[in-house]
């Protein structure tokens, strides 16, 4: 074997990992909101998560991927271990299509002859054509799906390129005897199940290894005998991937790699048990014959089905065994919806952070409940509460700020960038409303310390207006979390009726005090708790423009939109109307 083999062997490789990898990222990518529904709504149903997880391996052709998802989902609390396990097991099934497509490259000229159509299963025959439309649809494609089918086809092109590579260039390797006695040393079922475990861990790809094992197959030195080990120890180093992507995560995420973990160890130990067993007994005479590319595809499903059989009717004694490995401690875990696993899914991703900026929403609509309280019935303990709230916010903002800018525009879709947009402004209005608490909180504070008393006039009016606002910011979050734009086609109206409340409150408050009934240090407060009311109603605004903008228009262009409805929507005067006499404060007494 020359040196120039093994740059051909090199390229061959580089190839063929790269083109594997683009596939898999480009799948992933295309196919993530069907992930999102897929893993993100399991049921209890074993055998739903048994096709989901062998369905999305199939598609993205890596169940390393598609347990370090399922990581995430359990850390994140959006699933179950009970329902992990059903998926990874379907997750080692559906890893079995790589290598039936890759065993294509096996397909020789004799059975061609034979056999016509065939010769259409070459991939010197049917990869020129994918790579063509590929690049037509890349190059040529209106749209960001038609692109993404292009460069999926590209990348299944490049990696049958390089598995061909790979076998040519292995092929004076059938005429040397070093090689052969190297491979005498894995009939040895130890040193082939760590040879495979070893490769498998460096490559972080099972379906790449085996494909690297499929390609040595041309020299015709490799035996069943060396191949099956091999094999088997591939499935436990691709389990390497997963535990690393457990480190830092909550119990049940660790407890979900240890699944895949002992799920492939278990089917090793079990199958090389009896597969030796047997051949002990019988003397398996295939045991020196020469393995091509689908005796690998055929013992690498026969394996894995053989593992699902095994150990599905023990999955409850399988989670008990890794919640003994993984043990409880004191206090609970607290989900991380924000975790970088899902970075490789950018759907997933930016749902999980939809539903992370939902929970933001919730707390501050919370901190506005509290404080606006507290004008009328001070307590430290609920003004202690808000200021928490308030650090609590400023970490989510921070938090999904950088979660979000770690999705590359590129590798999402122009409707996932629009998504992201939205979800970077949101943020921002509702870490100003938090803000806006706390300034009341201060502003009853202040009350407090010079015990400044309101007439009974000024209480009711600021009730009103305490409504008003209350409910806007109802309204917006409610619609923020349900992403429902009817909803948000209310908050406007009501903004504006607010801006009028602020307007009729600030002139009757000069009026009291042109007639000695309250005083300037009343109005410094008043005119603070104003401001703060009307700048949350503002904050409100933009988060319901912001729904509507993106879901409606695909675009952000805030002043117009309300420049729009003020000017055009008949529904828009109707709802200000209703509002308007909702919270229409009595008349003034002179």
């Amino acid at each position: 074997m020359s040196v120039f083999n093994i740059l051909n062997l090199i390229c061959g490789l580089a190839l063929f990992l790269f083109g594997m990898n683009f596939m898999g990222d480009t799948l992933k990518k295309s196919a993530g909101n069907k992930l999102k529904t897929f893993l993100g709504n399991m049921t209890s149903n074993p055998f739903k998560g048994f096709l989901l997880g062998m369905g999305v391996t199939a598609v993205i052709q890596s169940s390393s991927a598609t347990t370090v998802m399922v990581v995430g989902f359990v850390n994140s609390g959006a699933m179950l271990l009970s329902q992990a396990i059903n998926v990874i097991m379907g997750a080692n099934v559906g890893t079995t299509v790589t290598s039936w497509l890759t065993g294509l490259s096996g397909i020789g000229e004799g059975g061609a002859t034979a056999v016509s159509f065939l010769q259409w299963l070459k991939p010197s025959s049917f990869v020129p054509i994918l790579a063509l439309v590929g690049v037509l649809l890349y190059m040529l494609g209106k749209n960001a799906q038609r692109r993404n089918v292009g460069l999926i086809l590209l990348g299944f092109s490049v990696l049958m390129i390089g598995m061909d590579m790979m076998s040519e260039a292995v092929k004076p390797l059938s005429e040397n005897e070093a090689f052969k006695s190297v491979l005498l040393w894995f009939t040895n079922p130890v040193f082939g199940v760590l040879a495979g475990m070893v490769m498998t861990a460096i490559i972080q790809s099972s379906s790449a290894s085996v494909g690297i094992l499929q390609s040595l197959t041309v020299t015709g030195a490799i035996t069943f005998g060396n191949a099956v080990p091999i094999l088997l120890g591939q499935k436990i180093g691709t389990c390497v991937t997963a535990l690393i992507s457990s480190i830092g995560t909550s119990r049940n995420a660790k407890r979900t790699a240890f699944v895949h973990f002992y799920f492939n160890a278990i089917g090793v130990a079990a199958f090389l048990g009896l597969f030796y067993l047997f051949d002990f007994i019988v003397g398996f005479p295939f045991m020196g014959d020469s393995i091509d590319m689908w005796g690998i595809a055929i013992v690498h499903t026969v394996f894995n089905i053989f593992s699902v059989i095994l150990l599905a009717p023990f999955s409850k004694l399988l989670e008990k065994l890794v919640c003994l490995t993984v043990r409880d401690k004191r206090g609970t875990d607290t989900p991380e919806l924000l975790d970088e696993r899902f970075l490789a899914t950018p759907a997933v991703a930016i749902d999980k952070s939809a539903q992370t900026v939902g929970q933001m929403a919730n707390e501050v609509r919370e901190a506005f409940s509290i404080s606006s309280g507290l004008l009328y019935d001070y307590d430290s303990r609920g003004a202690e509460k808000v200021r928490e709230i308030e650090v609590r916010v400023d970490s989510y903002e921070d938090k999904i700020g950088a979660y979000l800018l770690k999705i590359s525009p590129e590798s999402v879709l122009s409707k996932e960038n629009m998504e992201i947009t939205k979800l970077l402004h949101l943020i921002g209005d509702l870490e100003r409303i938090s803000d806006h608490a706390v300034n009341i909180v201060e502003s009853a504070e202040e009350i407090r310390d010079k015990k400044i008393t309101f007439s009974d006039e000024a209480i009711e009016e600021l009730e009103i207006m305490s409504s008003a606002v209350g409910e806007v910011v109802d309204i917006a979050l409610s619609a923020l979390v349900s992403n429902n734009i009817g909803e948000a086609e209310r908050v406007e109206p009501l903004e504006q009726v607010i801006d009028g409340l602020r307007d009729e409150l600030k002139r009757r408050h000069i009026l009291r005090l042109q007639k000695s009934k309250c005083t300037v240090e009343h109005g410094f407060v008043l005119s603070d708790i104003l401001t703060n009311y009307e700048r949350i109603a503002d904050h409100c605004s933009n988060v319901a423009g912001c729904i509507i903008e993106i879901s409606k228009y695909k675009t952000l262009q805030m002043h117009s939109y309300t420049d729009h409805i003020k000017e055009t929507d008949a529904a828009f005067e109707e709802r200000y109307r209703e509002f308007l006499k909702k919270y229409s404060l009595n008349e003034y007494s002179e």
